[in-house]
């Protein structure tokens, strides 16, 4: 049905290979040689600040329910919203120490290259 390719054509297939590869490999090199930029800093930060906040309002949210059914000596609200507020700040700090981390092994791989 087709006739086999010519030595000159698996020449350009060889060659259109090799162009796509160096290509494909100058891209994943300018990603990891590029710094993150002012958009990629506030979209950690809001990452951070949710993770205080969401467990910090689920805390005081448990806690106001609590109180109203359960009118003891003690504050469940202010005892959920400091509970919550730590475990926020304690997964925020898990979180940035992972971040942490991942960027310097990928600093390392960078300096081994």
């Amino acid at each position: 049905m087709s006739d086999p390719p010519e030595r000159e054509g698996e020449n350009d297939s060889t060659a259109f290979s090799r162009e796509v590869g160096a290509k494909a490999a100058r891209k994943l090199k300018a990603q990891r040689h590029s710094t993150p930029g002012v958009w990629s800093g506030l979209g950690m930060m809001g990452l951070i600040g949710w993770s205080v906040v969401v467990p910090t309002l689920l805390g005081a949210a448990l806690g106001g329910w609590l109180d109203k059914y359960d009118s003891g000596q003690h504050s469940w609200t202010l005892t959920l919203l400091i509970a919550g507020l730590l475990i926020g700040c304690f997964n925020a700090w898990q979180w940035v120490a992972k971040e942490d981390q991942a960027m310097r092994e990928e600093d390392e791989d960078k300096n081994d290259d």
